[in-house]
């Protein structure tokens, strides 16, 4: 995928503009500054309520409309809440962009919240809730956020709560989104085929009108950390677990380094360390896995499994032994060459999903500054040493450090 053009409008908004590849396919998204981090004590769900909310009515349009607008013409509307961002994107034929960037205008901005759909979504995202309750592989992760980041807005589910969800009015929709839905705080990302020129005209249409505003919100850092074990008893014939602990952020130069080190350990490769030494040679897990996701100034390393009961010592000292490993053997010159080529190439296969990576542009841009360059993300993940990893691989995975949570079957 082509770097992108970086415009901003006079009103502040940062534009994206990526050529596509002739296909007559056009993405877009607009990316927001605000997230779970950004919500209140009590308040905890609101800016994924929000995201739901936004298609339930603005000044123009009821809910029916809004979700028409673009099915009909056989494209996609869709968004998305994390802990730091909302995004909204579209996915449409290059004739119909005009089409999705009016739509994506309408929704982020001129929202109604009408009284009657809020009370209905409450029951909507109280279900979402329990729903997750009954998943034990999705509820231990927020679980284990709350453990790590324990009375932090980064600890909050990006659900929420059933009892703050309940407990949302209009006007908190409302003063959420006039505080933080604003063009100092925004990205909107165009990938298609179509002239530059009639882009850009088309985004000027529909946000260049936009009243320039950038409410400066002060993101508290973490809490001091410490680390913590956790048991909890739960209906379930398999027991899960995870440890880990907080990880670099966005800006850390050990980044990519640790990229490369979780990917070895346990990232989606079959021939990843801790799935070939625990479900491959002693079949103790299905799942078995780490996971590496970065905060504008921190992160979460975490290594999860899920395994019969009577399996549960074993797989932990198996898991123990590959962490250990990293951190006291250096990786032979060999290894490392094998398991770069590996990122860069699941990295490069990834750029097929056009749409993910423009999204993934917005978010760098909105949070750095500006994109860097896939040249240059390569050329970082070529520059990690082995003695990088073992640097890494002994703070990250030291025992001291390390928080653990297990679902206990009941």
């Amino acid at each position: 995928m082509e770097s992108p053009e970086v415009i901003i409008l006079p009103n502040g908004l940062q534009v994206l503009l990526v050529k596509g590849p002739g296909n007559g396919v056009a993405h877009c998204g607009l990316l927001i500054g605000a997230g779970t981090r950004e919500e209140d004590k009590g308040k905890e769900g609101l800016a994924h309520f929000i995201e739901h909310c936004l298609f339930k009515g603005t000044k123009r349009r009821k809910s029916y409309h809004i979700l028409n607008r673009l099915e009909c013409v056989g494209g996609e509307l869709n968004a998305y809440t994390t802990k730091e961002e909302t995004c909204l994107h579209a996915s449409v034929m290059e004739k119909h962009l005009d089409r999705a960037l009016e739509l994506i205008s309408d929704i982020a901005f001129h929202s109604t919240f009408p009284l009657r759909e809020i009370e209905k979504e409450k029951d909507v995202i109280v279900d979402e809730i329990h729903s997750y309750e009954d998943a034990p592989y999705e509820q231990i992760f927020d679980d284990f956020e709350g453990l790590l980041f324990r009375g932090h807005p980064l600890g909050h589910p990006i659900l929420g709560f059933e009892q703050s969800v309940r407990s949302f009015r209009q006007k908190d929709l409302r003063e959420y989104t006039n505080t933080h839905y604003v063009t100092g705080k925004m990205v909107l990302a165009v990938s298609s085929g179509l002239e530059r020129r009639e882009v850009l005209k088309r985004i000027e249409n529909h946000f260049g009108s936009l009243r320039k505003k950038n409410t400066v919100t002060s993101r508290k850092p973490a809490l001091r950390y410490r680390a913590s074990e956790q048991e909890v008893a739960k209906q379930t014939s398999q027991l899960h677990h995870i440890s880990g602990r907080p990880a670099y952020g966005l800006r850390h130069p050990d980044r990519y380094g640790m990229i490369l080190l979780n990917n070895l350990l346990g990232g989606p490769g079959m021939n990843s360390l801790l799935n070939l030494n625990i479900r491959e040679r002693y079949g103790y897990a299905y799942t078995v896995e780490s996971g590496y996701h970065t905060y504008t100034d921190g992160g979460i390393f975490h290594v999860y499994f899920a395994t019969d009961p009577k399996h549960h010592k074993k797989t932990l000292e198996l898991v123990s032994k590959e962490l250990n490993k990293l951190a006291e053997k250096p990786i032979s010159e060999t290894r490392i060459r094998q398991y770069k080529e590996q990122l860069i190439g699941q990295i490069r296969l990834a750029q097929e999903n056009r749409l993910s990576v423009l999204l993934a542009m917005s978010k760098s841009q909105l949070n750095l500054g500006h994109v860097i360059p896939l040249e240059e993300i390569f050329a970082r993940i070529q520059s990690v040493t082995t003695a990088d990893l073992k640097r890494i691989a002994r703070e990250m995975f030291d025992p001291a450090g390390t928080s653990t949570l297990t679902y206990m079957p009941s």
